[in-house]
């Protein structure tokens, strides 16, 4: 199969769990979902990350998310929302 074919069969591959995701309701992987400040005084961050299928993680970061930044703790979820229900308690 050449390059050219596979970068085709990529594309399509891509589009197609695109419309999925979105008839699912789930963001990309990677993408935040959620993110605030812990408190006005903190340095630390709460972000919500996508895994793509539906899941996401809760992190709290130090520093300058997402360029340089350490993870003091994350959860993992199997659900986007729920993920982001803990994140906006933690953030309250």
């Amino acid at each position: 199969m050449s390059i050219s074919s596979r970068l085709k069969r990529l594309r399509s591959i891509e589009l197609e769990s695109e419309k999925l995701r979105k008839q699912l309701g789930c963001s990309r992987a990677g993408e935040v979902v959620f993110q605030a400040t812990r408190s006005m005084w903190s340095d630390e961050d709460i972000i919500v990350e996508a895994d793509g299928f539906g899941g996401a993680t809760l992190l709290v970061v130090e520093g300058n998310y997402p360029i340089s930044y350490s993870i003091k703790r994350q959860r993992r979820f199997t659900r986007e929302d729920e993920a982001c229900e803990a994140a906006e308690a933690m953030a309250r």
